[in-house]
């Protein structure tokens, strides 16, 4: 599910009105050019059809034929207003900023009962849109000595979340983990730049600018592979050093559950089952709640304030370099939940591509201690508010039928 914009550059011959932007829900199966390279009305046609249909936009030409628009499919050269340039700014920063991390409401669980880890693909603090099964090579559970496959039928979605459900074992120290399928996306060199620096991508970004490759278009596969490690019951074990095999891997080199705030975490990134030495790595943490007298506030930051227990959390709050082993150590300065990211990019000469990238996370919880007033409850998503994405598709198609009728009318 994306959001689509076609602004209005010109006064078509239907009399629509200049600068106006329609943002509409369309869901595609490949991710190419249309977040920056959207339908303009009015002008003359630059691109022919079969450039079209290779675009995998091919539904184009027949929405133009039903709505009787003079539309303009455009790679570059398109006359945006300042307003629909911040919209698709808006759009790709949407469609590129999705990382994906396994999440539990707590890292605490009683043993032998139903509980819910939730899939999120957007940010650490909010999924952006679910995941098909048919993007998981690997749904694995490890726990008591025993690593178990996942059926497909333990995954349900709810708004733009993917959760599964599971039952615990015997107490220990469990793993999760789920790893997708490779994708590719096209993206132009302005917006592939953009991307490197959001996400942190920034090595790849400074041999973009010492080589002169600054503009040059990308093509890109990636894949993500994603863990999280939580607590059954009070005994730990040794299941959270399993390695899962994953292109790339976060394994931690003791257990989380053994430590508490002021202590250093050991984490190894594996790659290709080998230590990846001098990558980036983003550490982030939420603090679990804890309670301030009224009108407290830290005094860091004005707007970093608490007047009750609620959790405050603290994005990417550092920034790692792995050693010649593939090795970070993460200082642990807050109890809560801690999570570990990665991009690792490297060059493609692959037919079709000029990129590859494996992306990974961890997550796990800090100095809770082992008994959690709130491990026995399994969160219900059908108790939670939210619009599910069906409402979504449904106004995308209501809005199409109403532009159709809109425009036979005023021929």
């Amino acid at each position: 599910m994306i959001v689509d914009f076609l602004p209005a550059t010109n006064v078509s011959k239907n009399g629509f009105p200049v600068g106006i932007t329609i943002p509409v829900l369309i869901g595609i199966q490949s991710i190419k050019t249309l977040p920056i390279a959207p339908i303009a009305i009015g002008g003359r046609g630059t691109t022919s059809k079969s450039s079209i249909l290779n675009q995998d936009y091919w539904w184009y030409p027949i929405l133009c034929r039903y709505l009787k628009l003079d539309f303009r499919y455009s790679r570059i050269k398109c006359d945006f207003t300042m307003k629909n340039r911040l919209l698709l700014i808006l759009a790709f920063a949407l469609l590129t900023s999705h990382d994906m991390y396994l999440k539990l409401d707590s890292y605490f669980l009683e043993p032998n009962t139903w509980a819910t880890i939730d899939l999120f693909n957007g940010t650490f603090e909010k999924s952006e849109n679910v995941i098909a099964r048919s993007r998981m090579t690997d749904v694995s559970l490890v726990g008591n000595g025993a690593r178990t496959a996942v059926d497909s039928t333990m995954w349900t979605e709810k708004d733009s979340i993917t959760t599964l459900k599971f039952k615990t074992g015997e107490a220990g120290t469990w793993v999760a983990g789920v790893s997708t399928r490779p994708r590719n996306i096209e993206l132009s060199a302005a917006d592939f730049n953009s991307y490197l620096e959001h996400d942190g991508v920034l090595d790849m970004l400074a041999w973009r600018k010492e080589t002169g490759a600054m503009e040059q278009d990308a093509v890109e596969k990636y894949s993500k592979h994603v863990k999280t490690l939580f607590q059954v019951g009070e005994q730990t074990s040794e299941d959270w050093k399993t390695v899962l095999g994953y292109p790339i891997e976060f394994v931690p080199l003791e257990n989380p559950y053994d430590l508490h705030p002021g202590h250093e975490l050991p984490v190894q990134l594996l790659w290709q089952g080998k230590p990846l030495a001098n990558q980036l790595v983003y550490v982030g943490s939420v603090s679990a709640p804890h309670e301030h007298e009224a009108g407290h506030g830290h005094s860091e930051t004005a707007d970093h304030q608490h007047d009750s227990g609620e959790p405050h959390q603290h994005s990417d709050a550092g920034q790692y370099r792995t050693d010649a082993e593939g090795r970070v150590r993460v200082k642990l300065t807050s109890e809560g939940t801690w999570y570990l990211r990665t991009i690792h990019m490297e060059q493609s000469e692959a037919p079709g591509l000029t990129h590859e990238s494996n992306w990974a996370t961890l997550t796990f919880a800090i100095g809770q201690g082992h008994s959690h007033e709130h491990a026995d409850e399994v969160h219900d998503h059908e108790d939670e508010t939210g619009i599910p994405s069906y409402v979504y598709w449904l106004g995308s198609l209501l809005l199409l039928a109403v532009l159709f009728f809109w425009f036979k009318r005023k021929n």
